[in-house]
């Protein structure tokens, strides 16, 4: 009866470039699915406090993305799809791809080398490790991405009915254009909140995820398959989103902002905390959930199933 998980060998990791590649194919898929929720996500947290008496311009994640559909054209909720699928090769890539090597070196220093499961320490550990190293990189990526989400909402606030053409017309020439107007380094702009950011929801998502299925398969409720898939990368998204929402709102407004309104990281949050108030931190918060939680699903879904297919 017990001889079923137990007496069955754990699936022996794959190399380093399959699990990079199956790792990076897995988040693009999940990237172009749920796309349309991030722009609404943004949308939010880049609204600032309305003027008392003055409807806000975007409420819920169903108005938000209807508006935007209805001003800009329903191709505006995938702005930002060239740098998104750029982030999640580079960043999607590493994060994911280097978790289970590098837990195992972790949990060999944490937990001893005769440890048959890692701890849930050891998982938090990689998380951040992989998340930091991957955005430390991918910065760039993440920046473009946000600045073309962002620009339809400033084009049409500062131009009314006659909007001119946007200011950064593709991605690659958003590269372009950011390193000569701002430098090199402008590229990595909300550096240090996108660290803390994805490093934090890194090692949210992916720990939980492990430490979920581990549960639920140890309990012998469901099988390794699609529904025990299903709820591990639901359960991580919800984690990822109550953990994350305040550095993700912090990681928008600073990389959303192109006039230097904001003079830093600590400057973003000082400011948003007076001017909107403790709650501005989960703006955007079911849209974020709802992105986090279908996009965990989708990823890990792809994932799960790639890595089968490659493992053979």
């Amino acid at each position: 009866m017990a001889g079923d998980s137990s007496t069955k060998k754990a699936p022996q990791p794959l190399p380093l470039w399959k699990s990079f590649g199956a790792s990076a194919f897995s988040a693009c898929t999940a990237e172009l699915l749920t796309l349309p929720f991030d722009t609404g996500k943004v949308r939010l947290q880049l609204q600032g406090t309305p003027t008392p008496g003055v409807a806000p311009k975007y409420k819920g994640l169903v108005g938000t993305v209807g508006t935007i559909a209805k001003e800009e054209g329903a191709a505006a909720l995938w702005k930002g799809w060239q740098p998104g699928l750029h982030r999640q090769c580079l960043f999607g890539g590493l994060r994911i791809g280097l978790y289970d090597p590098v837990k195992s070196q972790v949990s060999r220093l944490m937990d001893g080398e005769g440890a048959a499961e890692s701890s849930f320490g050891a998982k938090v550990v990689s998380g951040l490790i992989t998340g930091g190293v991957a955005i430390s990189i991918a910065n760039p990526t993440d920046l473009v991405k946000v600045r073309l989400q962002a620009q339809g909402r400033q084009a049409l606030a500062e131009a009314g009915k006659a909007p001119p053409k946007p200011k950064y017309p593709s991605a690659m020439a958003a590269y372009r254009m950011i390193a000569k107007e701002e430098g090199i380094a402008g590229l990595w702009t909300g550096v240090v909140p996108n660290i803390t950011r994805n490093s934090v929801i890194n090692a949210t998502e992916l720990a939980t995820y492990d430490q979920v299925k581990q549960m639920l398969l140890a309990s012998k409720l469901v099988d390794d398959n699609v529904f025990c898939h299903i709820l591990s990368g639901l359960g991580a998204g919800m984690c990822a989103c109550i953990v994350g929402s305040p550095v993700d709102v912090v990681k928008s407004r600073v990389m959303g902002d192109s006039v230097g309104m904001y003079s830093g990281t600590v400057d973003c949050f000082v400011k948003t905390m007076k001017n909107d108030g403790i709650m501005a931190f989960y703006k955007g918060f079911i849209p974020n959930f709802t992105r986090l939680g279908s996009w965990n699903i989708a990823m890990f879904l792809t994932l799960e199933q790639v890595k089968k297919l490659i493992s053979e």
